[in-house]
């Protein structure tokens, strides 16, 4: 029987912006304890988590390369301090035509290809960076939410990689980073 494992596909800043971002998540684990947003790297989810079979990861990344190929570089925005409810607070990221246009052909993608099935996120897709989720305690939402507008976050990122990401025993990480517009070569397995 297959081993299944727990994949997803996000855009994943590098550099100043991932500092930045995880700082501000660390932020607000020290000042208020809410720390389950630290199980992933900043990120923003163009596919909600799906289980594929790990002995063909490698398919996973050539399957995703391919779509990724015919996909073009865009900016991003990340402006501002949201909210869901009183449950999840999160960096606002601005909807260009090509994140909004990328995020449904790869729903598309990944259902025809992938045979995922497509979850109320995938439909209703709301762009975000999250900060503090799942474990939010409604008695310091408000001061975390006041903490957080008062820091504020506003950042350019030139978006032209996509990550595939997969659970580990605790959290995410980053199984690769496909450049958009670029076939990426998947290492052959000799049987020698």
């Amino acid at each position: 029987m297959p081993d299944y494992a727990k994949y997803y596909i996000a855009i994943v800043p590098e550099g100043e912006i991932q500092e930045k971002a995880t700082g501000l998540k660390l932020a607000v684990r020290n000042k208020f304890n809410f720390k389950y947003a630290l199980k992933s790297p900043a990120h923003v989810t163009l596919k909600m988590p799906f289980r594929y079979n790990e002995a063909k990861e490698q398919q996973l990344i050539g399957k995703l390369s391919t779509f990724l190929a015919e996909q073009p570089a865009f900016e991003l925005e990340l402006k501002g301090i949201g909210r869901f409810g009183r449950r999840v607070l999160y960096i606002r990221v601005n909807q260009p035509p090509e994140l909004l246009k990328l995020q449904q052909e790869l729903g598309q993608f990944c259902k025809r290809e992938l045979k995922t099935i497509e979850e109320l996120a995938d439909k209703a897709y709301n762009p975000h960076m999250t900060v503090a989720s799942k474990d939010v305690k409604d008695a310091r939402f408000d001061e975390c939410l006041a903490y957080l507008k008062e820091t504020g976050f506003f950042e350019r990122l030139n978006v032209d990689k996509v990550a595939l990401l997969k659970k580990g025993d605790r959290n995410w990480e980053v199984v690769v980073q496909i450049v958009l517009g670029t076939k990426y070569h998947v290492p052959s397995i000799s049987s020698d």
